[in-house]
């Protein structure tokens, strides 16, 4: 078989050929060399495969640009740093994550700022309220939020007819149990536990009413005040919820009774506030106040225990006598802090949030 060999000019320019991918090949182990020193993670190392070992990393640009065919032994070299670089590069890989688990951590390093948490709104609200009547000596309680009809309606002295019992209004879970509507269940609860005056007690708790605007949700909070005792009197009532308004509110607002009527108490009354914008005057700067018209804003209901609640409660309405209330948290801290709508207290937005 004869072999055919290059004429004296081929020769001279394959030999030049060769000593320049020589010289190029060595280039390349020498910036391998450097990039390899200096990566530290394993997405450095991806940059490093992809610039000599990519599509048009520098390997595929050596095979497109010398001429393979013409002399095979360039091909074999070229493939020969291919797998040299594979290698490195694994090896490589390999020290890094190996590194990683075996790292000590520097005690020194400064931390990163963790964002510091508050208690919600209404619980705050809470605990305010709370301490406020604790300074009175109300005695805190926390009653049945699904209670049976005769806690939340019969017992109160409210009639089957009336609105408050009626489906569209109330979240019943049975014929005979229901999610409250209000707190005032734990009258009832509070005079059977006691037995006997005299009783202080205060019961905050979830209420629950088919309702939702910017003034009302489907969920809200309540705190239902109790007094049962001998020659309990409006004037006691009066007393109460003026230095609720002080302690909570401020000294300078006053509040006022004014008559209504609710099922459980007789005499009845709303409780209302002066209005902090117009100072109670009613007007601001010589305009009708926006907010409460008149001067006073209604704080919520009040009044003395009806003869039949406190004879259902199991003690003696010729013996004793009482008052109580029951006031929305949402709607003191609204009134306190102005805030425009009440399902903003529900809101997960934090920066909403950390203004308190």
């Amino acid at each position: 078989m004869h072999l055919k060999t290059p004429r004296s000019g081929e020769f001279l320019l394959l030999l030049e050929t060769g000593k320049q991918t020589m010289k190029e090949l060595d280039e390349i182990k020498e910036e391998l060399k450097i990039d390899l020193n200096a990566v530290a993670t394993p997405e450095g190392l991806d940059l490093i495969d992809t610039k000599f070992l990519g599509k048009q990393g520098k390997i595929n640009q050596l095979f497109k640009t010398l001429p393979i065919k013409t002399d095979p032994k360039l091909g074999k070299q070229i493939n020969d740093l291919k797998k040299d670089i594979e290698a490195q590069i694994a090896e490589k890989l390999d020290y890094i994550l190996n590194s990683s688990k075996t790292a000590t951590f520097d005690v020194t390093t400064p931390g990163k700022e963790q964002a510091e948490g508050s208690l919600h709104l209404i619980t705050q609200a809470i605990a305010e309220i709370e301490s406020i009547f604790l300074r009175l000596g109300f005695v805190r309680r926390r009653y049945p939020e699904v209670e049976t009809d005769w806690y939340y309606a019969e017992g109160l002295n409210i009639p089957k007819d009336h609105p408050a019992r009626d489906d569209q209004e109330t979240f019943y879970v049975g014929d005979n149990t229901v999610l409250t509507a209000h707190t005032s269940n734990g009258q009832l609860r509070e005079m059977e536990l006691k037995k006997s005056p005299p009783i202080k007690m205060i019961n905050i708790g979830k209420t629950y009413r088919r309702q939702i605007d910017a003034t009302h949700t489907p969920m809200f909070h309540q705190f239902e005040g109790l007094v049962v005792d001998k020659d309990i009197n409006i004037t006691h009532l009066l007393g109460v919820t003026e230095y609720f308004a002080k302690a909570y509110f401020g000294q300078d607002r006053h509040t006022r009774l004014r008559p209504h009527h609710f099922q459980f108490t007789e005499p009845s009354f709303e409780i209302d506030i002066t209005c902090e914008v117009c100072s109670g005057t009613g007007q601001v700067d010589k305009q009708n106040c926006k907010v409460c018209k008149s001067g006073w804003l209604e704080l919520g209901g009040a009044g003395m225990v009806h003869p039949n609640v406190i004879k259902n409660g199991g003690l003696n309405p010729e013996e004793c006598s009482g008052f109580a209330f029951g006031w929305g948290v949402e709607r003191v801290l609204m009134m306190k802090t102005g805030l425009p709508d009440l399902r903003m207290i529900y809101s997960d937005d934090i920066r909403f949030l950390n203004q308190f």
